[in-house]
Parts: structure tokens; C-alpha cells; sequence
């Protein structure tokens, strides 16, 4: 046997050939092969140096089935690994192939490889049973009788299982074989010469089945005949051959056929009795059953079209003879249809994600549909639900696309659930379904976009390098790098009208601000001075990583508010009335005020004794340079304290007597006088005041001098009050007793307006808005103009009021202010809990006189 192998192996191993048309490695290797043969140089066939196999990891993949060979690492050959058994792998199919897949790595490649088990003739005919029994009348069965026999089966294919019979030398029987197209190949034991009971009772013989093959295999079954008396007539069918339909969803029990066979004798020799045989398949002896006396087929076991889809039967009737005798037929039954299978939908190849940009007719996957049934049954038809945005195309037979129909857009769908729907043409129609989820890829097709075309931005001066300011935001619906957005100054700045940097031109945004390029926070970059720039526009773009990058923009409007970092200052002495005594140079400073920022030199003036109570002797002038409150400056003496013969007025700063001067009060008073602003912290700023007193007659020079002196000292840090007139006139007292009088009635009059007037009020709605302000010394009215001024008792009142409806909460307050060292006061928008915020600057200025 192993010398018949080896000798197959020689002969039968193929050379590998390439298909040039369909890229595959044929080996053919016959059947019950040693593990170990070699079925093919693999990795010379596929073109792979020496080495390369084991270095590339070639390696073999089997389909479905076992292989039964494997790849040798080391040598790159194909060889059996383990028993191949041909009828095993592929029972009665032709040709016996096995399709492989071969892989091989850097780079990754695949390789088919179809190996053909080919048949060698392992397998001997066998006969159902190892001896039949056969009862033959003497006498009645006359030569030329037949009785049919069981064939031989073979497992073999092709030549192997070609089978011719032998019988033992006999004179009584010989055989005969037919083959039909309709009924195959029958055997039968033909009787050639009467048989003599009496000569011989039994015959024994022996029936040889011999097959096709090199050397042939045999198979034998021995025939034993009993020669019996009497019964000479054996039952007859009607019918040779039955045909008959039968649907594959019958259930068990149906009656198939009923068979009538007849027997002419009489007695018990025409008592019959059925049996039945399955021919066609072999298996298939337990899915019909016969009723011995009725003769009915019927159904044991249920029947399946797509398995087997015809029956041969043998039907014998045997009757009660003695010896009994018998009557064959066969019965033919063909199986039908039904739908009973639903379509099957299968995924071949899926090419996802999909862009959003895929043009219409892009193949997504390729899917194969087949129906296990029959005819109408197996016809399939396939769609797409949804109906949109894909669809179907029949590319031939059971294989179709899955294709784009329509535009995508990931930003309203990001992902499709498609279902691949089959119906066949059965009735009831089966159906099936198959689902894919089909992601769409994003393409920058979304420009950035701000929640708003206008941010307004509202910042305190003196803010720290590097604060926070606000937070700008931009949206894009795209994913990934599409949808990144980088934040940038894109222009603008402050010029000339912007404050102070008027003077030195254009100053660019990104001189102020910056933004962060990835969260879209605004910092400060330098600390922001409500004086030099009140206002500061400029563009924010928001770029997006695409490609090509998509930007948008937005505008920024930047408001600094007023803070308290501007001390009172002092206005400087333009000359006075030589017969003041002008003003010293001198400076002096005064550590004496706590709080004081800042301290002038000695101012001169004089008064003359006698002086009424209310007589103005000078007038300090101040200003600030912050706006609003910061603004407002207020003069308190600081020294003397107590009853000194001297006051300043409040809001007026003018240095008036308290009381009427007499030579006791000294010849000369030195008057410390702060003036502070309405901040938080105040701030304050100092001046010395040295008063002399005079006689009456230095009085008298003094008061001629100091009318021509009047016009200019509405300039002067200090105004040189009028002298008193000559003890002997009171024209003088007179005109300033009506002053004093006027103006205390003027102050009556404006403080009662101040109580009756509403407070600081902000009328918000679709017209302008307006502010009043009211406080013990006036009220002012605040229009957009930008200038600054303050209500003074001497003098008209102008002022800014400048209204903002941010969309941003106002930042946190900076750190200490850098010409403060004291802690930021609350502003005035502090104060203000409604949406809009409000801001009012005020500046000190003086009439004159």
C-alpha cells in the first residue's frame, strides 16, 4: 500500500503553475498521502528567495474546511500534515479542490492557492448486506425468471468506482446488469436452467463486485437460494415504475403512494405482504415508511429540496406461499420546492468612512445576495432603506453597490444606519436584512463664526500687564483639525480724537491687547490709562486648521474706565498785585498731613485789619486730572484747627475771614490749607498760605493797586482778595455786605433745589439716555460731549456722561494702581447692579473772581 502511495505521489504531483488570469498556485496531491510529502515547492513557485519565506512569515490560511497541509518555515514548501481522505473532505464531488489563501508579510500580500485532492482507490464495493436470502419455487419458476439484487456501493469517484459484478460459476443462474437513464443501473439473478429441489435443495453462490481501479479492490456477498415447492405464481404490480411529486414541507405522516400488487394464486399464496427499499440516496432509508398490508408509503422524516431533491424506492410484495413468492417495483419521487429559505445578504467589502465631499455614484461596500431555493423562489430582490442619500446597482448576478445618490454633509448627519433589504419571489415572500453603519468623514467646509458680530469690553485702567480682559468664543460645526479655531488681532487701534495718544499718532490694537491663540482670552498687554485712551476698537479673526483654512471675524470695542490715580494738583502762580506782596518761591514741604501726595511752596496774601467777617483774602485753584468723582475736589484748612479767623469754602477754595480782623489776631497767619477728590481713596494735594495783616492805610494803597490788578487773577494759584476800604468810607462794607447777602441767597436757592431733585437716576430705554446728579453744592446734567468740569459756587457746571450696555461683565478690578500705593477704591460703576454701566467724568475749573 505505501509502495502504491509513493508511486501515486511521483506520478500525480503537479507542477505549481501561475494562472496569469486569476493570480492562483495549483497543486494537485492524491489522497492518503504521508504526512510529510511534499506537495509543492511554494515559495520557489511564488517567486520568494531563499530565506525570504521564513523572514516574510509565510503562512497558510485555510477556508472553512481542514487543510490537512501546512507551509514549511524553513524551506518555503507545501506539505501534508496530517491523513487526507478525499472522500472525507468532498464525499462524491468532482473534482475534489481545496482553496487556500497564503499570506505574506512586509508587505502584506495574498496568495490563492487551490489544491486538488485527486481519488486513488482506497475504498472496496460494498454490498448493504454480507448475504441474501433468496426463495426459489422448483418447477414453477420457469428459466429466464429474474430476481433483483442490491447493487454495490463504492466510495470512490471516476474510474475507481466503475463496477462490474461476477457471479460464481453456476448452471442454474447467471447475471444481468442494466443501465437506464431513467433508472440507473438494476441488477438481477437470472435463472437459466429449472431448478430441481430434489437435486439440489440450497444453492449457495457467490456474488463479486469488482471497481475500476489500478489494481482493482473487490467486494462480495454471498447469495443463498432455497429451492421451495409449490407457489408458482408470484405477486405483479400494476406498474413497473411509480412517479410521483411530493412538496418539501410535507409533514410526517403524509401519505405518499399507495401500491397495489396481485397475486393469482389462492389460499395464503395470495396473502401479500409489502416491503420497502431505498435505493437513491443510501441514507435515506429512515424518511419513508410501508405499510406491510395495506401497501401505503408514507413519510417518516422531513424531506429538504436544497439537500436531496430525488428518491429511488424498491417496493417487494411478498406472498404466504410456501415457498413465498415476490413481485417488485420501483417508485420514483421527485421533491419540490417550496420557499422555505430566506435570501441571504453578505457583506464583501465596505469602504468606510465616507467624505463628505464624496462625489454622487462613490461605491461605499459590495454586497452578495443568494437564495438557497429554486426558481421564483430564489429570484431576489434588493433596496436600500432609506431610500436616500444611498442606493443599489446590480453589478451581475447576486453581487450589487452599494452607491451614493446624493450630496452628504456631516455637520447635519455624522453617521448613516443603512439597511440592505432582500425579498425572494416566493409566496409567502421571505425576506432578510442586512444593517451598516456608514460614518461620514469631515471636510472644512464651516467657516468659524462669533456668537456675536460686536463684543464691547469694559476694563479699569491701570490694569496689570497680562490680565484677563475677556473671553471671545468661536464656534465651527466641523470635527477635528476642521473645526480647531485659532484666535488672532486681526487690525485696528487708536488714533487721532483717541485721548492723548492723539499726539503721537497711530498706535496699532496689538500694541494694547492680545489674544490667546487657542482659548480666545483677551489680555492686556500693557497696563491701560484712562487718560491717555478712553476708547479702543479693534478686529478679533478666528482661523480654523483646514485646509484650505476658513476665518471669521468680530469686533472688539474696548472702554477704559476712570480710576482715582491722579492726585490734585496745584495751579501754578501767575503773579499777583504787587501790593499783596506776591507770591514766595519758596517751597516747603509738609509732612504734617497724613495722606498728602503732594505739597506746594508758600503763597502770599494780605488782609487788612478791621476786615469784616466773609471777606475773601484769596483763592486756591486745583485741578485733576481724573474725570467724575475723581474729579471733584473739595478744600478743607487743615491748620489752624479750631476758631481761627479764617475758612476755606468747601467746593470754592477761597480763603475768606471768619470773623472781623483786629490787632490782636498778630500781624501775619500761616494757613495750611488740603485739597482732596471725591475718589476711593481720596487723594489730596497741599498748599501753605501766608497772610499778612495791614493798617488801614497800607489798606488803602493796597485797595487801588488790587483793581488794577483784578483780571489776572483768575490765573493765579492764589487770588489776592480786595483790601478793605478806609475806616471813613463804607462803601467798600456795603458792596460786600450785598455780596455776601446774594450770595448766601443764591446758596439757599440751589440747596433747596438739591433736596427737591431726584437723585442720580439712569432712564434707560429706546430714546437717549440721561443722568442728573445731585449733591449739596448744585446739580449737573451730563450730555455725550466729551469735556470735564466742576460745579464750583462761583461758577456754570459742565460735564460727560457716557452710557455703555456691554455684553461682557465688567473685569475684575487690577491689582494696586501704579501711582497708588493704596488699595483700589470701588468705582462708581461698583455701585450699579443693572445690566448697563455708567461713567461720568468731572474736571475742576474756576471762573474768575
Amino acid at each position: 500500500m505505501e509502495e502504491r502511495c509513493c508511486a501515486a505521489v511521483r506520478v500525480l504531483v503537479l507542477q505549481a503553475a501561475w494562472a496569469l488570469a486569476g493570480g492562483q498556485v495549483r497543486y494537485s496531491v492524491p489522497e492518503e498521502a504521508k504526512a510529510g510529502t511534499v506537495v509543492g515547492r511554494l515559495a520557489q513557485d511564488l517567486g520568494l528567495e531563499a530565506g525570504e519565506a521564513e523572514a516574510r512569515r509565510l503562512r497558510l490560511v485555510a477556508q472553512g474546511r481542514r487543510a490537512s497541509v501546512e507551509v514549511s518555515g524553513a524551506s518555503g514548501a507545501l506539505l501534508v500534515s496530517s491523513r487526507l481522505d478525499r472522500e472525507e473532505l468532498c464525499g462524491k464531488s468532482s473534482p475534489c479542490a481545496l482553496r487556500l489563501e497564503v499570506l505574506l508579510d512586509r508587505p502584506l500580500r495574498v496568495f490563492h492557492v487551490q489544491l486538488e485532492v485527486t481519488d486513488i482507490n482506497d475504498n472496496a464495493p460494498i454490498f448493504p448486506s454480507a448475504r441474501k436470502n433468496l426463495s426459489i419455487a422448483e418447477l414453477a419458476t420457469m428459466p429466464g425468471s429474474r430476481f433483483p439484487l442490491e447493487g454495490a456501493s463504492d466510495a470512490d469517484i471516476g474510474a475507481n468506482a466503475q463496477l462490474s459484478y461476477t457471479l460464481s460459476p453456476s448452471e442454474h443462474f447467471s447475471l444481468d446488469l442494466q443501465k437506464t437513464e431513467e433508472d440507473g443501473e438494476s441488477l438481477f439473478l437470472v435463472l437459466t436452467k429449472s431448478l430441481d429441489r430434489e437435486t439440489i435443495p440450497v444453492h449457495r453462490l457467490v456474488l463479486t463486485a469488482s471497481d475500476g481501479g489500478r489494481p482493482s479492490l473487490t467486494g462480495t456477498m454471498e447469495l443463498v437460494i432455497s429451492v421451495v415447492d409449490a407457489n408458482d405464481n408470484a405477486p405483479q404490480f400494476n406498474q413497473t415504475v411509480y412517479k410521483i411529486q411530493l412538496l418539501e414541507n410535507a409533514e410526517r405522516g403524509t401519505l405518499v403512494i399507495r401500491v397495489n400488487a396481485t397475486d393469482l394464486d389462492e389460499g395464503s399464496n395470495s396473502n401479500i405482504s409489502y416491503s420497502l427499499e431505498t435505493l437513491f440516496p443510501q441514507d435515506g432509508k429512515d424518511v419513508f415508511g410501508i405499510d406491510r398490508k395495506s401497501g401505503e408509503i408514507r413519510l417518516r422524516n422531513n424531506l429538504d429540496f436544497e439537500d436531496v431533491n430525488l428518491y429511488r424506492l424498491q417496493v417487494d410484495a411478498t406472498d404466504q406461499g410456501n415457498p413465498p413468492l415476490s413481485g417488485h417495483c420501483k417508485v420514483v419521487l421527485e421533491v419540490v420546492d417550496v420557499n422555505d429559505n430566506a435570501p441571504e445578504v453578505w457583506v464583501t467589502s465596505l469602504s468606510v468612512p465616507v467624505s463628505e465631499d464624496a462625489s454622487v455614484g462613490t461605491v461605499v461596500a459590495l454586497l452578495s445576495v443568494s437564495d438557497r431555493d429554486s426558481g421564483a423562489n430564489g429570484r431576489v430582490r434588493c433596496w436600500v432603506w432609506p431610500a436616500s442619500p444611498f442606493g443599489l446597482e446590480a453589478t451581475f448576478a447576486g453581487s450589487y453597490s452599494l452607491v451614493l445618490r446624493e450630496a452628504l454633509d456631516r455637520e447635519r448627519v455624522s453617521e448613516y444606519e443603512v439597511e440592505v433589504r432582500a425579498e425572494d419571489g416566493g409566496t409567502p415572500a421571505l425576506r432578510a436584512r442586512r444593517g451598516l453603519r456608514v460614518p461620514v468623514s469631515d471636510v472644512n467646509d464651516n467657516a468659524p463664526a462669533f456668537a456675536q458680530a460686536v463684543y464691547t469690553v469694559l476694563a479699569r485702567e491701570n490694569n496689570l500687564a497680562g490680565a484677563e480682559l475677556a473671553r471671545l468664543w468661536a464656534q465651527d460645526p466641523d470635527e477635528a483639525g476642521n473645526g480647531r479655531v485659532s484666535y488672532s488681532v486681526w487690525e485696528g487701534g487708536v488714533g487721532a480724537g483717541g485721548g492723548a495718544a492723539a499726539s503721537s499718532g497711530w498706535r496699532a490694537a496689538s500694541s494694547y491687547v492680545s489674544v490667546d491663540a487657542e482659548s480666545g482670552r483677551l489680555w492686556a498687554l500693557q497696563p491701560l490709562d484712562y487718560e491717555e485712551l478712553q476708547v479702543l476698537q479693534f478686529e478679533v479673526r478666528a482661523v480654523d486648521a483646514g485646509e484650505p483654512p476658513l476665518s471669521g471675524n468680530a469686533t472688539v470695542q474696548l472702554f477704559v474706565l476712570d480710576e482715582n490715580d491722579n492726585a490734585p494738583a496745584l495751579l501754578p502762580a501767575a503773579g499777583s498785585a504787587p501790593e499783596a506782596g506776591a507770591v514766595a518761591a519758596e517751597a516747603s514741604s509738609l509732612s504734617s498731613v497724613p495722606g498728602s501726595d503732594s505739597v506746594s511752596g508758600t503763597l502770599w496774601a494780605w488782609a487788612a485789619w478791621g476786615a469784616p467777617a466773609g471777606q475773601v483774602v484769596a483763592k486756591i485753584r486745583a485741578v485733576d486730572a481724573d474725570s467724575g468723582y475723581n474729579a471733584w475736589l473739595r478744600y478743607e484748612l487743615w491748620e489752624p484747627r479750631g476758631k481761627g479767623p479764617f475758612r476755606v469754602g468747601l467746593y470754592s477754595g477761597e480763603v475768606s475771614t471768619a470773623r472781623p480782623l483786629d490787632e490782636a489776631d498778630g500781624p501775619r497767619h500761616r494757613l495750611l490749607i488740603v485739597v482732596r477728590d471725591h475718589g476711593e481713596p481720596a487723594r489730596s494735594a497741599t498748599a501753605t498760605l501766608s497772610v499778612s495783616l495791614l493798617d488801614m492805610a497800607e489798606a488803602a494803597l493796597a485797595a487801588g493797586s488790587s483793581s488794577s490788578s483784578s483780571v489776572s487773577r483768575s490765573s493765579v494759584g492764589v487770588d489776592v482778595g480786595a483790601g478793605a476800604a478806609s475806616a471813613a468810607t463804607n462803601v467798600w462794607l456795603v458792596v460786600a455786605i450785598c455780596a455776601v447777602s446774594s450770595v448766601f441767597l443764591l446758596a439757599l436757592v440751589l440747596y433747596g433745589a438739591s433736596r427737591w431733585a431726584p437723585r442720580a437716576a439712569v432712564l434707560s430705554g429706546p430714546g437717549p439716555t440721561t443722568l442728573v446728579c445731585a449733591s449739596e453744592v448744585g446739580s449737573w446734567s451730563y450730555s455725550q460731549r466729551h469735556s470735564r468740569s466742576l460745579c464750583v459756587a462761583d461758577g456754570g457746571a459742565k460735564s460727560d456722561l457716557m452710557v455703555f450696555s456691554p455684553n461682557f461683565p465688567p473685569p475684575p478690578p487690577p491689582g494696586p494702581a501704579a501711582k497708588d500705593t493704596q488699595p483700589e477704591p470701588s468705582s462708581l460703576l461698583d455701585t450699579v447692579s443693572a445690566p448697563s454701566f455708567l461713567s461720568f467724568s468731572v474736571d475742576s475749573h474756576s471762573s474768575s473772581g
